[in-house]
């Protein structure tokens, strides 16, 4: 079944990286309907709402890998 928003099953937006389940912030943030910028400001803000583990940045080489499995690179 595909993602309205997305347009391609939410399962295909889920990478394993860390030994982690995770997803893009500008997934997330299409599945909400808001700006990638947007959310992350929403989440920095309030970061005592998340677990601690709920956002960190990607090193280059996670950023190439990523990128090289999505296509956008």
């Amino acid at each position: 079944m595909k993602d309205l928003v997305l347009g391609v099953p939410i399962e295909r937006r889920i990478y394993l990286l860390r030994g982690l389940r995770v997803m893009l912030d500008s997934d997330l943030a299409a599945l909400y309907g808001v700006a990638t910028k947007a959310l992350n400001q929403a989440t920095r803000r309030n970061q005592k709402r998340f677990p601690k583990d709920f956002m960190f940045r990607l090193t280059a080489k996670e950023d190439d890998f990523l990128r090289s499995q999505i296509g956008d690179g």
